[in-house]
């Protein structure tokens, strides 16, 4: 059975859902139940692989869902790993990058999912303000709802294992 079908046969889900763009849809893909199976977990890092970009130096994984395909991807290819937060924590280190140094080193973003691009937008500023160039990320599926044109729009290019369509079709 092919990646896309089983990601399909695993987390699609019908109802009614906000996303968190702020629109709707009648198809939710639940992450988590992709995420937490190891094998298609596993097959999944392993088919984005070829999407990294030579000279990549650190896998920054958007939190939340972000971080389970960035550690598999790390595995997968032996680079570093990051773990970037939506905000930063207020206990300990008060960090919102966790892992590896990013300092002068060439970081492509891990999503799940991808939307509008929102969170990817949100971290991309954090990074960039504090001087770490952003200019790839890579996701599991593109639901075509925008997101890629806006990257597209802040210098970013998305790079998609799956698109929506693709998964529906598989």
């Amino acid at each position: 059975m092919s990646t896309a079908k089983r990601i399909r046969e695993v987390s699609k889900l019908s109802g009614d859902f906000l996303l968190r763009s702020g629109k709707r849809s009648n198809t939710y893909f639940d992450k988590y139940r992709f995420e937490s199976d190891p094998s298609l977990l596993k097959e999944i890092a392993e088919a984005m692989v070829p999407l990294i970009p030579p000279g990549t130096e650190i896998l920054g994984g958007l939190e939340m869902g972000g971080i389970p395909i960035v550690t598999m991807l790390s595995q997968a290819t032996g680079l570093p790993a990051a773990y970037i937060r939506k905000e930063a924590k207020e206990y300990g280190t008060c960090k919102y990058v966790e892992g590896a140094d990013l300092t002068g080193k060439k970081l492509v973003l891990v999503e799940d999912i991808v939307s509008s691009g929102g969170a990817i937008a949100d971290a991309t500023a954090k990074l960039r303000a504090d001087g770490v160039p952003v200019s790839v990320t890579l996701c599991v599926i593109d639901r075509e709802s925008g997101g890629k044109e806006m990257l597209e729009g802040i210098g970013i290019e998305l790079r998609s294992l799956f698109t929506f369509s693709q998964i529906e079709g598989a």
